[in-house]
Formats: structure tokens, C-alpha cells, sequence
């Protein structure tokens, strides 16, 4: 498993890692365990938001790799997360309009590590992506942004689409990736922007899809009707990049 370097386990260790204020992004409780410190568990893993997946011992036994799990696995992100308010900060003090990406539901690592890799080099100001249904930020997205993790803050948040609504409050548009959407060299990316870009297979998903300002396609002449989660990201971020210089 692609978290396995970063896992946390036995009942005290995750407590305390909880209380340290570490960044949990998911923890695996056995199904059915309701025992006292396994209640605390939960308890400190609800006040931080993090995804709670109730599984079987034998799922445990895989994960862990001490072999004394005592039912609880946490996995830890590889690298802090910034605040969405840190990427506003970063334009304003490199004189930019905003740039950033929004995630809805990559799940695959070295898809987001890519896109992190390519937010870097188009200039964008950061990558938001959601708590739920998504990857955070294991070693494998580490090491498919080829150190870019390491320049380009990436915030985690609630819900996304609330996220949308307060950013088009400091003035940023939206434009997602949509295959029913207008082809994006005919819309206007220049100013304050963020790219919504979806899941392989699902694509951005109704409600932060209405969110959005605008739908943007990108034209394709091949025999298949989709690109990777990725390679869309690249694609739309450097129309924006080419908008801009121009």
C-alpha cells in the first residue's frame, strides 16, 4: 500500500498522534470494535474530519506492519497541508492574479502527483483537493511530483463546492473540465481562475460542476473519448498559461 510508509498503528500510537496534531488522512478501525479506546479513537478522528473505513481484520493484518494493530491503522500524509488562504497570500505577494487547481475524486497517486508536478510549472498558485474519496498525500504522490510537493502548497478541504463559493467571493472564476463543455479556446481564462478537474471515468461530479463559471472541452480527433485525469489537468493549465502571456 502506497500509505504504508507514513501508517501509524496500535491504539496509544494513534491517539497521541491524533492529540500531537498530526495530519490523519484516513483511518481503518476494525468492523464492529467499540471498546473504549477505540471510542477515543474516533473520537479525536471526528474532530479533525478524517474518513473513517470500518474493515475487516484480515484488511488490518495487510496494512500493518508491526502485526499488533489492536484494530487501528492511521494513515499520515507524507507533507503538511497548507490552508487555502496561503495559496490567496502567495499571488498577492508575487503580484499574480490567483491561480489554482481543484481535485474532485482522483484517487490514483500518481495522478495527483503529476498534476502537482504540472500545477508547478504553469505558475499555479496552489492544488486544493477534497477530505473525502480522494488520495492525500501518501510517498507516492511525493515522488510523482518530482519534488514539486516540496513548492506548491496543497490544501485539504470539507466539501469543495462550498470552498467554490467562497473563493468567487475574492473575486476567482471557475472553469471545469466537462466533455459537453465549450471548446477552451474559445472561453476567456485570463484573470483570477480555478481549473476543476475530475476523476478518471466520473469526471467532476454534478454539484461542483453547477459551481462552476464555465465548462471547458478539449477538442480530441482520436478513436477514444477521454484523456487521463492528469494529462486534462496539463492541457487546460497551459491554455491558461497561454492565455495569459498572450
Amino acid at each position: 500500500m502506497d500509505e504504508q510508509q507514513f501508517t501509524i498503528e496500535g491504539r496509544n500510537a494513534v491517539i497521541e498522534a491524533f492529540r500531537a496534531g498530526r495530519t490523519i488522512d484516513r483511518l481503518y478501525v476494525l468492523d464492529g470494535c467499540k471498546d473504549g479506546p477505540v471510542m477515543t479513537i474516533k473520537r479525536e478522528a471526528a474532530k479533525q474530519g478524517t474518513q473513517i473505513k470500518y474493515v475487516a481484520k484480515e484488511r488490518l493484518d495487510q496494512l500493518s506492519e508491526t502485526g499488533r494493530h489492536q484494530g487501528v491503522v492511521a494513515c499520515a500524509a507524507a507533507y503538511c497541508y497548507a490552508e487555502v488562504e496561503d495559496m490567496i497570500r502567495r499571488a498577492e505577494e508575487k503580484g499574480e492574479p490567483p491561480f489554482v487547481l481543484l481535485l474532485d475524486g482522483i484517487e490514483d497517486p500518481h495522478n495527483l502527483g503529476a498534476i502537482i508536478r504540472t500545477a508547478n510549472q504553469a505558475g499555479a498558485h496552489g492544488v486544493i483537493i477534497p477530505k473525502n474519496r480522494a488520495v492525500g498525500l501518501t510517498a507516492t504522490v511525493a515522488k510523482a511530483s518530482a519534488g514539486a510537493l516540496n513548492y506548491t502548497p496543497v490544501a485539504k478541504v470539507t466539501n469543495l463546492g462550498q470552498t467554490i463559493e467562497e473563493l468567487k467571493k475574492r473575486g476567482i472564476w471557475f472553469v471545469c473540465a466537462d466533455m459537453g463543455g465549450t471548446p477552451m479556446y474559445g472561453l476567456d481564462l485570463k484573470g483570477p481562475i480555478g481549473l476543476v478537474i475530475g476523476a478518471e471515468g466520473n469526471g467532476v461530479s454534478r454539484l461542483v460542476r453547477e459551481k462552476c463559471d464555465m465548462t471547458a472541452r478539449i477538442p480530441m480527433r482520436g478513436d477514444i473519448d477521454s484523456l487521463n485525469a492528469s494529462v486534462a489537468a496539463g492541457i487546460l493549465a497551459y491554455e491558461i498559461v497561454r492565455q495569459r502571456l498572450a
